[in-house]
């Protein structure tokens, strides 16, 4: 049945669709001749409102000519009377009449503005008008200094020129002229009415064969209709059918899409959690192999600068040269030693010994230090906040990180510039900064006016042993260093740079609830210059690190015990009782510094304790070091002296410090 069906709306298909196809055609003809018809009637009647206003406009001219023509024999009429009675009326009169038919020539020359020749026909009749001024204005002038008959004679005379029958002459010419274009223009006025009358007659009859067309529509369209319902009821189980499927496959592609963009998205997540993981490993394993390769270094230069340190003071006397080597060589250990310590602040193995302090008033301390750093040619400003939080940080640290910045600074602006070091208290969100959680912050920023850094600087900034200054300029280390102070003392860096406008380095510390420490007096005056001789335990596993430590104590008169771990020590301890100061290395097998001196301190509380290290493997360990005093490695004699002076001058007093003595002098 349904197959039948199906075959007579086929066999219907072909008739309906030619049926449909004449029907369009009449109607897109009808709508040709209808937009045509429509065009034509209204250029038609365009064409005849322009006709019509070339007619009011040729009317205008005619009637200004006759106007202009009274205006002026008005004008000498009331002349001949002036020049006779002298009477003052009468000569306002003409001077009146003449102004006007001046201005009307005028007017008369707007009208024909847009035709050369009446142009040129108004213009040669201004001419005459002005020259028939000049032949009347001498009987006017006579008659208004009251001469009499004075006056009569140049009327006279004026009148029999032909200038006036000129003037007149000429606006016949010009009206004469509108008459036959005003013929014309009649003329393309009725042709126009003509036509427009004859297509408003094709319009109508088009009218009607569209009302024919439309009834003829309006079968094929109810025939079609018809069609349509039968066609439709015949395929609605099929387009219920096909929608179901539609939807289906919606469905179905809607799931799969979905899938995609999870499997995208967890495909960006665990490549930027790849990427930050290889990130992390690379700059944890080069912090690991900078603390190691510094430690060891640092074992090294320990020998070197306590051995070369010893020698000058053997030498000294008349071996001047022997001495000057020496002292080349000490430089260079102590150069190296530097080296190391930026080394050990970027692996986070520095020791520190964080106190509370005001930032503020620590960066004032050190301005001339950094004026001097810098020079002359750069200006220095500050804008710190008067009510900057306090932070708890190695101050020693902080200050080597300023002076980092500035002489960064001062190398970016190579030459003219300012630098401005400023203050501030900061409260940040959940990551705003680095990886910083959410809090109170101080942050303490350097700016220059530089050149700035590209983004590709940028992100390598914080690499060791990266540089944009000259060979021999710069080490690379400045900017790692203190990378690894801020995040030892829980903070983090950021900068922000635009090539040619300068950068800004910002150091964010978090802000610290204890208030700020008061100012210590330094080592040398706590001290003094040597201690008495003292007997001292000296727990140092390299053994050349040892022998160093023990001759340079030898040399400043104390009597060292030297031993190799700190189950060795605890047992010289229990056999010397005369022991009143213990220098121990802090990275030690078995036992640690730490771990030792947590014992000496129960066992022997009255025994100094004096650390000397080069490293610290977790910044954990620093907080163990808090209360003592720290030596760091390589140290010369001199710094030995003063760190076993104030070692025991704080066993004497009972006190405790909290800061660490310098390797330097």
């Amino acid at each position: 049945m349904a197959g039948e069906e199906t075959g007579a709306l086929s066999g219907n298909a072909p008739s309906g669709s030619w049926w449909g196809a004449l029907a369009s055609a009449g109607a897109l003809l009808a709508a040709v001749l209808l937009a045509a018809l429509l065009t034509m009637v209204s250029a038609s009647n365009t064409a005849r409102d322009r006709a019509l206003a070339s007619e009011r406009h040729s009317y205008d001219v005619m009637l200004l000519t006759r106007t202009v023509d009274g205006t002026i024999a008005r004008a000498e009429s009331a002349l001949s009377r002036y020049v006779m009675d002298e009477k003052a009326d009468t000569g306002t009169i003409y001077y009146n009449e003449w102004v006007l038919a001046g201005q009307q020539i005028e007017q008369l020359r707007r009208l024909v503005a847009d035709t050369p020749e009446q142009r040129a026909r108004v213009d040669a009749l201004r001419g005459l008008y002005a020259q028939r001024a000049k032949q009347l204005s001498p009987a006017a002038a006579a008659a208004a200094q009251g001469k009499g008959s004075g006056g009569i004679p140049l009327y006279y005379q004026a009148g029999i020129d032909p200038t006036g029958q000129q003037v007149r002459d000429k606006l016949n010419d010009i009206a004469a002229s509108e008459r036959s274009d005003l013929r014309d223009r009649m003329e393309a006025t009725r042709r126009t009415s003509d036509r427009a009358d004859q297509l408003t007659i094709w319009f109508g009859w088009l009218a009607v064969l569209i009302g024919l067309g439309a009834v003829v529509l309006g079968f094929l369209a109810l025939r079609a209709m018809r069609e349509r319902i039968e066609a439709l009821r015949e395929a609605d189980s099929e387009a219920g059918r096909a929608h179901r499927l539609d939807a289906a496959v919606r469905a179905r592609t809607q799931e799969l899409t979905e899938a995609n963009e999870r499997l995208k998205a967890e495909a960006a997540e665990r490549e930027a959690a790849e990427a930050q993981l290889r990130q992390v490993q690379k700059m944890e394993a080069v912090g690991q192999l900078t603390g190691g390769i510094a430690h060891d270094f640092n074992n090294m230069l320990a020998v070197v600068v306590g051995g070369l340190d010893l020698a000058r003071r053997k030498l000294r006397g008349p071996i001047r040269e022997v001495e000057f080597h020496l002292d080349s060589a000490l430089e260079g250990a102590s150069r190296a030693a530097a080296l190391t310590r930026r080394l050990l602040a970027f692996a986070r193995a520095e020791p520190l010994l964080p106190v509370a302090v005001e930032p503020a008033v620590l960066l004032q301390s050190m301005l001339d230090l950094v004026d001097r750093a810098i020079g002359e040619r750069i200006a220095v400003h500050t804008r710190f906040a008067e009510d900057a939080w306090p932070v708890k940080v190695d101050t020693n640290g902080l200050e080597n990180a300023l002076l980092n910045l500035a002489v960064n600074a001062r190398d970016a602006i190579d030459g003219d510039g300012e630098i401005v070091i400023a203050v501030e208290n900061a409260t940040l969100g959940e990551h705003a900064v680095g990886e910083l959680p959410a809090g109170d912050y101080v942050r303490i920023a350097v700016t220059d006016t530089g050149h700035g850094m590209t983004s590709d600087v940028m992100e390598r900034v914080f690499e060791p042993f990266f540089t944009t200054k000259p060979v021999g300029k710069g080490t690379g280390l400045g900017l790692s260093q203190i990378f690894g102070f801020a995040r030892q003392s829980g903070g983090d860096v950021a900068i922000a740079s635009e090539v040619g406008s300068g950068t800004t380095v910002s150091i964010y510390l978090p802000r610290s609830e204890a208030a700020a420490a008061a100012a210590e007096p330094s080592r040398a005056e706590a001290a003094g210059a040597e201690a008495d001789p003292a007997t001292v335990l000296v727990v140092e596993d390299d053994p050349r690190v040892s022998r160093s430590t023990v001759a340079a104590l030898e040399e400043l008169g104390h009597r060292p015990l030297p031993c190799a771990s700190g189950r060795e020590a605890l047992e010289i301890l229990a056999r010397d009782s005369s022991i009143e100061l213990v220098i121990t290395d802090v990275m030690m097998p078995e036992m640690t510094g730490p771990e030792l001196v947590r014992q000496v301190s129960v066992l022997y509380p009255w025994i100094g304790i004096l650390f000397v290290t080069g490293y610290v493997g977790e910044t954990g360990d620093a907080d163990e070091l808090a209360g003592h005093d720290i030596l760091r490695k390589p140290f010369t004699v001199s710094a030995l002296a003063n760190a076993v002076a104030a070692a025991l001058a704080h066993r004497a007093s009972g006190s405790l410090s909290s800061s660490a003595v310098e390797a330097a002098e």
